[in-house]
């Protein structure tokens, strides 16, 4: 396969070409390329200038697509690239196919005035006339400015490559503006969009997006319509490997309710070959999405992450959680949701951040979503985290939780505070006596067992058994959307 080199003069890392990417995107022989603007002359730009469109089939699917082309007047948008982007664009909605889009581009092109400006607007039109009916998915393989950024924010999923970035305006326009002098990758680097929710994934190369984009479309339908059956040509349903972890997912897992541990390993215990591609990893952190399978069927992995904040929920992590609760419902996606939070975060920075709204957010979001929904509790759900994270009254399926698990209104210790005061204030042992209470309030009211007999919980699962019973909650419930 032929090689760009990197426009940046200073990067030794060498780049796919427009046509590169397309290629390597679709399956062997299956590209089929429309309006390439082959002829690139001052006098003469031949209609799709600056831009690749096609089609093809990915792990024998059809897809559509479209690279830009950096080399050709910086990538920026004119007329006629605008016609090809949206021409590709109604080709999937009328298909029912899914489109990948490689952007790289300088913006509006500047001596086409309005007309290019124009042609945005019409891009736009068509990025969200497709939302909710094909999934979208644009790598960002180089600088993107302008509504270069704007196209990207309105598709599923945004993946950055080490040497991209976009903004909306570039660092010269910073600097004589604001005063401000930055650097492209300060402005808008994969570390700046990956860390605020922007960008969803981030690959070292080029080479290395096109592969994490066909892996996100194995785990995605072709259109809405269409259940996610999960397979790909390495994993056809009825075949799925065992987790590669294997074993107890417990292992992990403290018993003592302040001791951290990565959910991750919980959730590489139970997908198919441990595999586990999480999405804005470095975006709120005490939250974890992501896509598995399990059994062969895909599957959308939400989770506390006590390794960070100690799985508490904030804001920023309800916003996480909702969006791509929201996504995989449109999508036909069942949810399994791991649980292990003390609640929301407390504090006048969290209510200035308007987490009651964004808390609301996911509550709408899981109450709403019409996909198969599994929870499990594996240590703790405690107050309004209990509720948020897809309760059985919020309107889950099934509800397991491990025999260990406490659920509760607060925790025993704090619980005990409140209701217990005054005889742990006069006990000639204060702490002895709180403890004393506290296991004795845990007993009767935090226990899963506790919370099975009220009905709060549908079942106690042993850990051993977690993967198992999962795949049959998702076999029994697959059809009832």
């Amino acid at each position: 396969m032929k090689l760009a080199v990197a426009d940046d003069p200073g990067s030794a890392a060498a780049e796919l070409g427009p046509r590169e990417r397309l290629e390597a995107l679709c399956d062997a022989g299956s590209l089929n390329l429309i309006r390439t603007g082959v002829e690139r002359t001052a006098e003469r730009r031949t209609p799709g200038d600056g831009v690749l469109g096609g089609a093809g089939m990915v792990g024998g699917k059809q897809v559509c697509c479209y690279a830009q082309d950096a080399a050709f007047m910086g990538g920026s948008l004119g007329e006629a690239q605008a016609d090809t982007i949206v021409r590709v664009l109604r080709m999937a909605g009328r298909a029912g196919t899914p489109v990948v889009a490689f952007v790289e581009s300088a913006g509006a092109r500047m001596d086409e005035g309005t007309a290019a400006l124009a042609g945005y607007g019409r891009i736009f039109r068509e990025n969200v006339a497709l939302s909710k009916r094909v999934p979208q998915i644009t790598v960002i393989t180089g600088t993107s400015a302008g509504g270069g950024s704007y196209s990207p924010a309105l598709t599923d999923c945004i993946i950055m490559t080490q040497r991209s970035s976009m903004f909306l305006t570039g660092p010269g326009v910073v600097a004589e503006v604001m005063g401000e002098k930055v650097t492209k990758e300060e402005l808008g680097g994969p570390r700046v969009h990956s860390a605020n929710g922007v960008c969803q994934l981030v690959a070292e190369d080029d080479g290395a997006a096109v592969e994490l984009a066909r892996e996100l479309l194995g785990y995605l339908p072709q259109k809405t319509s269409s259940s996610a059956d999960g397979t790909t040509p390495e994993s056809p349903l009825g075949a799925a490997p065992e987790p590669s972890h294997g074993g107890d997912p417990s292992a992990s897992v403290p018993t003592q309710a302040r001791k951290v541990y990565d959910v991750r390993e919980v959730i590489r215990c139970i997908a198919d070959g441990s595999r586990l591609l999480e999405l804005s990893s470095r975006w709120a952190r005490n939250m974890v999405t992501g896509f598995g399978r399990i059994d062969g069927r895909s599957v959308g992995f939400v989770a506390n992450q006590p390794r960070h904040l100690g799985g508490v929920i904030n804001a920023a992590a309800s916003e996480k959680a909702a969006r791509f609760v929201r996504s995989c419902d449109t999508y036909g996606i069942p949810l399994v949701v791991l649980v292990d939070t003390p609640g929301f975060l407390p504090g006048t920075k969290q209510e200035g951040a308007g987490v009651i709204r964004h808390g609301a957010g996911l509550l709408r979001a899981f109450a709403a979503a019409r996909v198969p929904k599994v929870t499990l509790v594996l240590r703790k759900a405690f107050g309004g985290g209990y509720i948020t994270m897809n309760s059985k009254d919020l309107g889950a399926d099934l509800v397991l939780a491990w025999p260990s698990a406490e659920i509760g209104v607060v925790g025993p210790s704090q619980a005990v505070t409140f209701v217990h005061r005054k005889e742990i204030a006069e006990a000639d042992d204060p702490v002895a006596e709180r403890e004393r209470l506290a296991a004795a309030y845990a007993e009767s009211h935090v226990r899963a067992a506790v919370a099975a007999r009220n009905g709060s919980i549908d079942e106690l699962v042993e850990p051993s058994e977690t993967r198992d019973r999962l795949a049959w909650a998702l076999a029994t419930l697959e059809g009832t959307r």
